[in-house]
């Protein structure tokens, strides 16, 4: 760590800073003449004893070592400081008046050991549990702060003084609840000394069980009549459930429903079916539970297609042809006598009955007055 200067002159010829450095760095003391006349510069230690004289040591600490040496400064290294030398130290220079102007050595001390004691190893939640962080032999006096996860929180701190060090112990009260288990809790010294010097304790909470009831099938729509019904129920605590059970709320759970571990299952849903049906689990902390109203509705009700009737009527037009012998010649060879036509001839009367027995149907009535052998010949066609 680099030591710290603050300049000191009070306006005379020769100038020096103030130093603090931490236990075991190197500090470096400097004296500075302003206006050079090439008068003898020394350093001296608390006790005035000479440490340089020039550029000559006559003190035996090894220790201390020359950096520069000139006619307008005397700066001298100081290796693996510790608390002895903390102090003033002197620059004198030879002048007529002798000048004379001292810096002070502040030596730190980071704290030896950060230790958090933790009150509870497991806790459970809503407990409040202690803890304590201690910073011990600093100087000077640290400060400590907590965090849990990255939120600070506040402590009560206490310290206690032995010889030039200081310990410190800062105690924090903390209420715990389940979504503390796993979270780290954070001391953090705060000294000139150290930086980012943290300890930290992770939280171990018990909780009773967190407990869902979903819902397999059917994934969605109503829960209907002559449907199955598939639950599901789910459990987390700390530690994890071992006891999990359904049941119906105020009534007895109906003799088709199986249960299957955390499953609940109706094949064949019915409205004596309705009511609410709780999962409950348990573990070492404690027990929870989660309900589900089952509400059974009537099935889809289903209208058939209306049913329409197409009724086809289909008319074959018949031609009958009126021949007379008189004015044909012979048919394939057969001859008709000339007086067939002259004789009158009984009447013929054909009607479709079963056209005139539909509704809406077409009724005819043929009227056929031809020779018999001409209609004797057309029938049997």
């Amino acid at each position: 760590m680099h030591d710290l200067w603050h300049a000191r002159g009070d306006g005379q010829n020769l100038v020096t800073e103030d130093v603090t450095v931490v236990e075991g760095d190197v500090a470096t003391i400097s004296c500075r003449v302003k206006n050079s006349d090439d008068s003898v510069i020394q350093l001296l230690n608390p006790n005035r004893q000479t440490i340089y004289f020039r550029d000559f040591r006559p003190l035996k600490d090894s220790r201390f070592q020359l950096v520069n040496f000139s006619n307008s400064e005397l700066r001298v290294s100081l290796t693996n400081v510790s608390i002895s030398d903390e102090g003033r130290y002197f620059c004198q220079l030879y002048t007529d008046p002798p000048q004379e102007i001292y810096t002070t050595i502040t030596v730190l001390v980071p704290p030896r050991n950060l230790v958090i004691d933790i009150e509870k190893e497991t806790a459970v939640e809503g407990e409040e549990i202690e803890l304590n962080c201690t910073a011990m032999a600093s100087r000077p006096a640290t400060t400590i702060r907590w965090f849990k996860g990255n939120k600070e929180l506040t402590g009560k701190s206490e310290v206690e003084r032995w010889s030039d060090m200081y310990t410190v112990t800062s105690q924090l009260l903390l209420k715990v609840g389940r979504e503390d288990d796993g979270v780290p809790v954070i001391c953090l010294v705060d000294h000139p000394a150290v930086k980012d010097l943290q300890t930290q304790r992770y939280l171990e909470v018990m909780y009773k069980p967190q407990v869902r009831v979903s819902q397999n099938y059917p994934l969605q729509g109503l829960t209907r009549e002559g449907e199955p019904l598939e639950l599901t129920c789910t459990a987390f605590g700390k530690p994890q459930p071992t006891d999990m059970r359904w049941l119906r709320v105020d009534d007895e759970m109906p003799q088709h429903v199986v249960v299957s571990g955390s499953n609940l299952l109706i094949s064949n849903l019915n409205k004596t079916d309705n009511g609410t049906y709780r999962c409950e689990a348990s573990n070492a902390v404690g027990k929870s539970h989660a309900d589900y109203m089952l509400f059974v509705y009537d099935p889809p009700t289903t209208i058939p297609p209306p049913t329409t009737t197409t009724t086809t009527t289909t008319t074959i037009p018949t031609t009958i042809t009126d021949t007379t012998a008189t004015t044909e010649p012979a048919v394939h060879g057969t001859s008709v006598p000339p007086t067939a036509s002259t004789e009158a001839l009984p009447t013929v009367q054909l009607s479709n009955a079963s056209l005139a027995s539909r509704p809406g149907s077409l009724s005819a009535e043929l009227r056929v007055s031809v020779p018999l052998a001409i209609l004797l010949l057309f029938l049997t066609s």
